[in-house]
């Protein structure tokens, strides 16, 4: 090794001379290469005798190696000099003499990624790629409905609620990238950008790269044709026309561009051959309806076939034709392409009705699956991206259909994702890690031992033969094949298919970044994974599979969940139990005979099994998946950053969306399609939309833990202060916590005074807006409260049973703490459960008087229906002191009696609720929904409160900024400015 160095001198001191070509130093060049045989020589004169003995012989003769003659030259110096070789000549030179660090070169994070990935995954086992005229032929096809296809000027401009736009948002987010932009269109500030069409054109595309649109996964899959036509030009190309450049063909002359369409033209050949092999389908259902609207949209479709020939757009024409005297509607799946700047059809095919019976994104998928070709297809979401050094593999992933992969060919392949929305917030990076975890390790393992990787998203290849004789990529029923990805993998492997996964190449995806974003996704997943659980596939496949394949079936598809849904069913069965037994008196004497027994182990045992419940089993497939790729030194430390920024409160709360949702649907079905949204979100959430959102999943079940909790601390007979009754109650506190109180923890500016007040008064004024036919439900308390029941309007019976059963448990706590107050002491008969129930009928009474006088006064009678609130809160009042007086009634069996009679009350609304029907005909739905309305408020001011009062303290909020975008922080980015609110220069 001690000889490199030397070698690398005299190389470079070669380059040098070869750089400027001077023909005066041909002498030089002669002595540099004798100095560089020599050193190689001596390296190697240990180990082989046979060039020992050359090298000796050479010194022997005096013989100078390279010298030649005039006449006959050994060396062709000074070198012929073209615009090729001196690109390739001062690249070199440029490579061996660069100073810079290598940690600085490239500076931006996405290249250095790429280049790392991309460099480690040539040392992977994969298939030799065969020829481009021998590979096989494959399509892309991308579902789109009416997302967003390129950023307008107007949407780039227009600035939300705290004055963000998106170009200073992605500003700020990408300087770098901001500055080269800037030097390619050569403008100084930011407002020459806005002042030629030209450059507005390429800001709208530069924005529109770096969000989830269609232009940029459009971007992305044409990278399989250019990476194919670069591969076919080298295969195709001579050697001087390899000398010329690839850059040469690829932009052809105009004698070339003339000759275009004859077989002597190279760039013709290789476009042909291109397309020979792939083709592109972008299933634009609505394009259509928005070209006849005069939609945006539509032209930026155009503009993208425009640009991009070689792209084909499906979309589902609605005609109204005269068949046998009358006007009906009829259908059309149509392809088209661009010609001369216009969509020009290339196919029309009659459907036999309507192809929107069923889940949009697979009925959309079925019709354009006609006009693809080719051996394979590949699905791509509208929110992924791809990478021109991933489309260079493709040959080679595609070869894996002739791989022996077992008894059974591959009828899919599996392709890893890689996130690229988390480099901002803690959200975002949460979800990166959990996503990245699963769709790497816990895929390959899936695939390979378990054998029960399906299809779960959209990158993978399918083999279309077999998927086309069998039913398909896609099931489209409503409701049960919400999660339509993974029926596909259901039908390849029932119909003696085998799903494979490959680590070796990866397609970019986009995932949300906003916790109503994140809980969205994931209650559209719960639900799928209900229906599911319902499915005539998952039966099949459980009957099919031997015992081992079936539990692994289980625990990676609807066992997460089921198993997610007893965890929350487990405490709230400890919790009840618990209460029961410390209400009823039996609690003490089991506690009394317990230690009596010694139950010391029994107690460790079950406080060490807390620590589970925390979240932390949560991250294990992060650190195994982290610490794979990047080492396990950094795992560690990003696992433990990832506890710091709370990352357990937001898995928590992720375990009660998915309880919630998936419980639901098994109960009442109703599954239906969720749209999240593919912006970017940096941006303030009202408190009215997180309760909106987070009410009936979260913030009703954090409440009813709450009262479970503080019952059994009064009631209960465990000493507070043992090691096991800490622990347990800590578990519980922190899931309680983290269900009441994570949307504002992770929300921007949470907890800023100025927003909070906002917040308040936008939430009051919705609660108290009155609802009717037409008032959306962000508008009106009422109107939402609605649309809450209405999966109890569609459920059958038994599903409205079990919804009665399970509002019974809510009763316990009337049944238990009345026979504790201090007017009931010593008294255990049923006669005084009976009379609590008058308390809650004397409510009731009052209610329906309340609703009687707003129907009848509150228009036109105002003073005397402030007069009749007036009467009932005086008689109240004459009641309670009553009570005081006679039943030596006290302060603590006021506190005691709501949190007996509350529930009780929230138990009647949810039965009422049930029993909607019975409820109206007998006059009192406008009591239960004055009482319903009484609980949000009450519920609302109990959240409300403790945010509020954190806002007080300013640190609070700028803790919570360093908290919620600590990655922000990490890259140095301004994010403090973004969330202040920006001004455009213009």
């Amino acid at each position: 090794m001690g000889f490199l160095p030397s070698l690398c001198k005299k190389f470079l001191e070669l380059v040098e001379i070869l750089k400027d070509a001077d023909p005066s130093k041909r002498g030089t060049v002669v002595v540099l290469l004798q100095d560089m045989l020599e050193v190689v020589t001596d390296m190697l004169v240990n180990e082989i005798s046979e060039l020992a003995e050359l090298n000796q012989s050479s010194k022997d003769t005096g013989r100078q190696v390279f010298a030649g003659t005039e006449a006959k030259p050994s060396i062709a110096f000074p070198p012929v000099i073209t615009a090729q070789w001196e690109e390739q000549i001062r690249r070199l030179y440029l490579l061996l003499t660069v100073k810079e660090s290598a940690i600085e070169v490239p500076t931006n994070g996405e290249v250095r990624r790429r280049i790392a990935f991309f460099t480690n995954s040539l040392f992977m086992d994969m298939p030799r790629a065969p020829r481009v005229r021998k590979m096989l032929s494959f399509s892309v096809l991308t579902p789109y409905y009416s997302e967003e296809t390129v950023y307008s000027k107007n949407d780039l401009e227009v600035e939300n609620e705290d004055g963000v736009s998106i170009i200073y948002y992605l500003q700020k987010i990408y300087p770098d990238e901001w500055n080269n932009f800037m030097e390619r269109l050569d403008c100084k500030k930011d407002s020459e950008i806005w002042e030629k069409d030209k450059n507005v054109l390429q800001l709208r595309h530069w924005a529109s790269l770096r969000g989830q649109t269609l232009c940029r996964t459009v971007r992305g899959m044409m990278y399989y044709r250019r990476a194919l036509m670069l591969q076919a030009f080298l295969e195709m190309a001579s050697e001087q026309e390899i000398l010329d450049g690839y850059k040469a063909i690829i932009v052809p002359s105009e004698e070339d561009k003339k000759d275009k369409n004859s077989q002597k033209s190279l760039y013709a050949n290789l476009e042909a051959m291109a397309d020979m092999k792939f083709t592109y389908v972008a299933t634009c259902q609505n394009y259509g309806n928005q070209k006849r609207s005069g939609d945006r949209r539509a032209t930026d479709i155009l503009n993208l076939m425009v640009n991009n020939p070689s792209l084909r757009v499906a979309y589902i024409d609605e005609v109204e034709e005269r068949e046998a005297g009358k006007i009906q509607k009829v259908y059309y799946s149509v392809l088209i392409k661009a010609m001369d700047n216009l969509d020009q059809e290339i196919f029309r095919i009659k459907l036999p009705g309507s192809a929107k019976l069923g889940e949009g994104k697979p009925e959309n998928q079925n019709h354009a699956l006609i006009f693809t070709r080719g051996e394979a297809l590949q699905t791509i979401d509208m929110n992924q991206d791809n990478y021109l050094e991933e489309a260079l593999k493709m040959r080679n992933l595609l070869e894996e259909f002739n791989e022996d992969h077992g008894v059974r060919p591959p009828s899919i392949l599996g392709v890893r994702e890689h996130i690229f929305t988390g480099s901002v917030s803690s959200l975002a990076w949460f979800m990166s890690n959990q996503e990245t975890s699963f769709v790497t390790i816990g895929q390959r393992v899936l695939a390979k031992p378990l054998k029960v990787r399906f299809h779960y998203g959209h990158p993978d290849v399918f083999d279309r033969i077999f998927h086309f004789t069998r039913g398909g990529i896609s099931k489209a029923s409503r409701g049960i094949n919400l999660s339509e990805d993974i029926f596909a993998g259901f039908n390849s492997t029932l119909r003696r298919g085998n799903v494979t996964h490959h680590e070796y190449i990866q397609v970019g995806k986009g995932r949300d970044v906003g916790l109503n974003q994140i809980s969205l996704f994931e209650a559209k997943v719960a639900c799928g994974n209900g229906e599911q659980t319902l499915s005539r596939d998952i039966y099949r496949l459980g009957h099919r599979f031997d015992f081992f394949r079936m539990l692994s079936f289980y625990f990676t598809t609807v066992g997460f969940y089921v198993s997610s849904m007893l965890v929350a069913v487990t405490v709230y069965a400890y919790l009840y139990g618990k209460l029961y037994l410390s209400l009823s008196g039996i609690e003490a004497a089991i506690i009394k005979y317990a230690r009596k027994k010694g139950d010391d182990p029994l107690k460790a045992a079950m406080a060490s099994q807390s620590l589970v419940q925390i979240g932390l089993l949560m991250t294990l497939p992060m650190v195994m998946e982290i610490g794979l790729e990047r080492g396990f030194r950094t795992a560690i430390g990003d696992i433990i950053i990832m506890q710091l920024q709370l990352a357990p409160i937001f898995f928590t709360f992720s375990l009660g969306t998915k309880m919630h949702y998936y419980g639901r649907t098994l109960l009442h079905g109703g599954a239906k399609y969720r749209a999240t949204g593919r912006g970017f979100v940096v941006r303030h959430e009202k408190f009215a939309e997180n309760y909106r959102m987070y009410s009936r999943s979260h913030f009703v079940k954090g409440v009813e833990l709450t009262t479970l909790l503080i019952c059994y601390r009064i009631y209960g007979s465990a000493a507070p202060d043992s090691t096991a009754y800490t622990l347990l109650s800590l578990s519980m506190w922190f899931m309680v916590c983290s269900w009441l109180f994570a949307p504002f923890l992770f929300n921007p500016s949470g907890f800023e005074w100025q927003k909070i007040v906002e917040d308040w008064d936008d939430w009051t004024k919705w609660m108290s807006s009155r609802g009717g036919i037409g008032v959306p439900s962000n508008k009106s308390w009422e109107s939402w409260w609605e649309e809450e029941q209405e999966h109890l309007q569609h459920t059958g019976i038994w599903g409205l049973i079990w919804e009665i059963i399970l509002a019974l448990r809510f009763f316990i706590y009337q049944y238990g703490v009345v026979y504790h107050l201090h007017v009931a002491v010593g008294d255990h008969s049923i006669t005084v459960y009976g009379l609590s129930w008058l308390v809650i009928v004397a409510v009731m009474v009052i209610l329906k008087i309340v609703s009687m006088g707003r129907k009848k006064f509150s228009a036109d009678f105002q003073l005397l229906f402030r007069l009749l609130k007036s009467l009932l809160f005086i008689g109240a009042i004459a009641a309670l002191v009553l009570m005081f007086t006679l039943l030596s009634l006290t302060v603590g069996d006021i506190f005691a009696s709501l949190l007996a009679f509350l529930p009780t009350g929230w138990a009647l609304v949810q039965i009422a609720q049930a029993c909607r029907l019975l409820v109206k005909k007998i006059g009192m739905w406008g009591s239960v929904k004055a009482l319903a309305r009484g609980y949000e408020y009450l519920m609302g001011v109990m959240i409300f409160a403790p945010v509020a009062i954190l806002a007080w303290f300013p640190f609070v909020s700028e803790f919570q900024t360093r908290l919620l975008y600590n990655q922000a922080f990490s890259r140095g980015l301004q994010i403090q400015r973004i969330l202040a609110g920006g001004k455009k220069n213009k």
